[in-house]
């Protein structure tokens, strides 16, 4: 069923492109986008710059597969580019493969009208027609491709409107949110565009969402006030925040690990210091736009620390031993995490950027000692327990941190504290530490469990490290009865799928 139609004037092959650009960046598995026009009505052109944008590679080769009837190119998403000109019969689309390169990725497909109404996928139809020196084309969207039709169609108004006109757009791989994140690029300049549509109404609810960040707003207030203390985050270099579209400064793709993934000691002990020089004062909740209005750091603490934790009992538990929790042992690990998280109301409280690990750190070389670190990702800021986000960096849940690093870093960062403050408690800031710890990664647990739940099983490859850090944590004097719990009710190795 038609739900929208959009009519867009192309008044060159650049434009065109650009048109298949904004398809391409909203493109995901299922898809099937039909092609429709006369020689010369822009068809190729479109075909050919949707594919290279898809595999991000504009120099590829991509001939019409008028003969072969369907050529196949990997990417973010696998596309089958159709010519169904010389198919005789709907049935052949059984032959050809239709319904295998649908389910395996999406579909581009020239002469849509030979198959006979046997098209299914989330369709989205483009005419295009001859019109005067330039092209028109007229966009039929399905009820899966409305909103994203015009989402992407009003990021590329942004980007015109932002002195990025007929900049080329490339899907970057993001978080487990609802954000979307692009590479755009302007002649030598690149940029990232974070898109954070407000969430409708009726919006399901995620269980962490009572603190969480609601839309951009946060992250530009979170930036100025980390870029005021001398620290790398990127500069806002265009903002739409009423409609959630931010321009980024792109930092350089360079990590705290090396390519193997084995991590670089210098880089984790300058991410501490960052730390250090957060933590090294007071820092206040409400944080100013720029412009006017401000932003307030919500609490981090004790309902939204017994959500997370619960996730591994209702999410973690099942997937390891196939069956629910027992109601005895839900209510065993209630009550653990009931003390523990109640020994956190005295700890230290300050920011807590939430997920200040590897993907969230770019090493930025041309800059100077803490300006090094590139902070990305951090709009859920809280205020909080400081130690938490030592354990993310100490703890790294998408690299293997070693314990003797761990221990090092750690170890750096206290070092750090007592020089700004002698009067800095390591001993409780250590118990803090091993408590924040094993929550992360308890939480981590069962929201990869969960996330792989629904259709995404990457995230299982991080188990065994999350698991392995866990029982570090575990060591510790205050997690004792936590450390029996997990003995009598998870599993000690996980299962062969994980």
């Amino acid at each position: 069923m038609t739900v929208a139609a959009v009519t867009i004037d192309l008044p060159d092959e650049d434009a065109t492109a650009a048109l298949a650009e904004d398809i391409a960046a909203r493109l995901r598995p299922g898809d099937v986008v039909t092609l429709r026009g006369g020689l010369g009505a822009g068809k190729t052109t479109f075909a050919r710059a949707l594919i290279r944008a898809i595999a991000d590679d504009p120099a590829l080769e991509v001939p019409s597969p008028t003969f072969t009837l369907v050529q196949t190119y990997p990417g973010r998403v696998t596309v089958a580019h159709f010519d169904l000109y010389r198919l005789s019969d709907a049935g052949e689309l059984d032959e050809i493969g239709f319904d295998d390169a649908v389910a395996e990725g999406a579909a581009l497909v020239e002469w849509p009208e030979r198959a006979e109404g046997r098209l299914a996928g989330d369709l989205l139809d483009i005419e295009l027609r001859i019109a005067g020196s330039g092209r028109r084309a007229i966009l039929s969207a399905g009820e899966g491709w409305a909103s994203r039709l015009a989402r992407s169609l009003s990021v590329r108004a942004f980007l015109d409107g932002s002195g990025w006109a007929g900049a080329t757009r490339r899907h970057l791989q993001g978080d487990a949110s609802t954000r979307v994140y692009e590479r755009v690029a302007s002649g030598s300049r690149h940029a990232v565009l974070m898109d954070w549509a407000p969430a409708p109404a009726n919006a399901p609810r995620d269980p962490r969402a009572g603190h969480r960040a609601r839309d951009v707003r946060a992250f530009v207030a979170i930036g100025e006030a980390l870029r005021a203390l001398g620290l790398s985050a990127p500069a806002v270099l265009a903002a739409d925040m009423d409609a959630g579209f931010l321009l980024l400064e792109e930092f350089p793709r360079d990590w705290l690990h090396d390519d193997h993934g084995t991590p670089i000691r210098e880089r984790y002990l300058e991410s501490a210091a960052v730390l250090a020089r957060i933590h090294a004062e007071p820092r206040p909740s409400v944080l100013p736009l720029p412009g006017g209005g401000s932003h307030t750091l919500p609490p981090y603490g004790d309902a939204a620390f017994a959500v997370e934790a619960e996730f591994l009992p209702d999410w973690y538990v099942p997937h390891v031993t196939s069956a629910p929790i027992s109601a005895g042992g839900r209510a065993e690990f209630v009550a653990l995490w009931a003390d523990l998280i109640g020994r956190l109301r005295d700890a230290e409280k300050n920011w807590v950027l939430l997920d200040y690990h590897s993907p969230n750190i770019h090493w930025l070389a041309d800059r100077d000692g803490t300006a090094r670190v590139g902070i990305i990702d951090y709009q859920d800021t809280m205020v909080g327990p400081s130690a938490y986000d030592v354990a993310s960096l100490c703890q790294d849940a998408r690299v293997s941190v070693p314990l003797t690093l761990e221990s090092e870093v750690f170890r750096h960062y206290v070092a750090l504290r007592r020089a700004a403050a002698p009067a800095f408690d390591s001993k409780a800031f250590e118990e803090a530490y091993a408590i924040l710890a094993a929550h992360r990664n308890t939480k981590i647990l069962g929201v990869f469990a969960r996330l792989a739940a629904h259709g995404r099983p990457l995230y299982l490859k991080h188990i065994p490290r999350l698991r392995e850090y866990l029982g570090r944590s575990l060591a510790h004097p205050a997690l004792k009865g936590y450390a029996l719990w997990c003995r009598k009710y998870l599993p000690s190795t996980e299962k062969p799928d994980a």
